[in-house]
C-alpha cells in the first residue's frame, strides 16, 4: 500500500526533466490548459479508475506541485501536495456531496464533506458553486461562469482556508477551471489571484503536454504555489 501511495509523487517528479507530460501507465492525457499566473495543468484518465474519474497535474515555474483526482460529480476524491509531500482523501458518507449534474441543472450546488490527510489530520469543507448565467469564450471554447465560496475548518472549528471568487465550468470536460479568486489571510485581509485559462490544447496540437507554463511567469513567478489552489478548479 505504501509503495502504491508513493507512485503519484514519483510520477510527478519524472516529467520535469523532459519538459513533456507523460501520464502513468494505463492512463491517457486528453487536455493541457495554459493559464494566467504562470501555471499549466494536464488532465488525464486511467483505465483502473471508476468511469468519470479524472486527474489533474499542476505545474508552476518550478515544476509540479499538485496532483488531484475528482469523480464524475467533481467530488474531491484524493489529492497530493508535493512540498511537503502529503496525500489527502475524501471521507466516506459526506453530509452533502458535490454534484456537478445538480449545478448544471439547477444552477446551484452546495457541499459539506470531510477530508483526511495521510498523517490523520481531519478537516471539514463547506460551501457552494453557483452559475452566474454568463457564458464566456476562451480560445474558442465556450464555458459557463460560476461563483464559488468555501471554508475549510479544522476539527476544533479553526478556519484554515476561506476562498471566494469565480471559476469556469466545462460541461463537455465535466470540470471546473480556475478564474479570479480571493483567499482570506489570518489578519482578515484578502489576497487575489487570476489563474484563468488562456489556451486549451488537445492531443495532436502544438504545445500539448508541455510542462512549462507560458503566461505571466515574469510577473507572477508562480507565487500562487504558496496558496492553496482550489481543488474544484479542475
Amino acid at each position: 500500500m505504501m509503495k502504491r501511495a508513493l507512485l503519484p509523487m514519483v510520477f510527478l517528479a519524472a516529467p520535469v526533466l523532459a519538459g513533456s507530460f507523460t501520464p502513468p501507465e494505463g492512463c491517457k492525457a486528453h487536455l493541457t490548459v495554459q493559464m494566467r499566473g504562470c501555471l499549466v495543468s494536464h488532465f488525464y484518465t486511467c483505465e483502473a479508475d471508476a468511469p468519470g474519474d479524472q486527474w489533474r497535474a499542476d505545474y508552476g515555474a518550478n515544476g509540479p506541485f499538485y496532483l488531484s483526482r475528482i469523480n464524475a460529480q467533481t467530488e474531491w476524491v484524493e489529492s497530493y501536495e508535493i512540498d511537503p509531500p502529503m496525500k489527502e482523501t475524501l471521507d466516506d458518507s459526506p453530509k452533502d456531496r458535490a454534484n456537478f449534474d445538480e449545478l448544471l441543472t439547477t444552477g446551484l450546488d452546495s457541499f459539506d464533506f470531510g477530508l483526511t490527510k495521510a498523517d490523520g489530520t481531519k478537516t471539514r469543507v463547506t460551501g457552494f458553486d453557483k452559475l452566474t448565467g454568463r457564458e464566456v469564450v476562451i480560445d474558442g471554447v465556450t464555458l459557463k461562469e460560476s461563483e464559488y465560496e468555501y471554508t475549510q475548518q479544522a476539527e476544533d472549528g479553526t478556519v484554515l482556508r476561506h476562498s471566494r471568487g469565480h471559476e469556469y465550468v466545462s460541461p463537455d470536460w465535466r470540470t471546473f477551471l480556475s478564474g479570479k479568486s480571493e483567499w482570506e489571510m489570518e489578519d482578515g485581509s484578502w489576497v487575489g489571484s487570476d489563474n484563468s485559462p488562456v489556451k486549451f490544447i488537445e492531443p495532436g496540437e502544438p504545445g500539448f503536454g508541455n510542462t512549462i507554463p507560458l503566461f505571466e511567469c515574469d510577473d507572477q513567478m508562480s507565487q500562487l504555489e504558496a496558496l492553496p489552489q482550489s481543488q474544484k478548479g479542475f
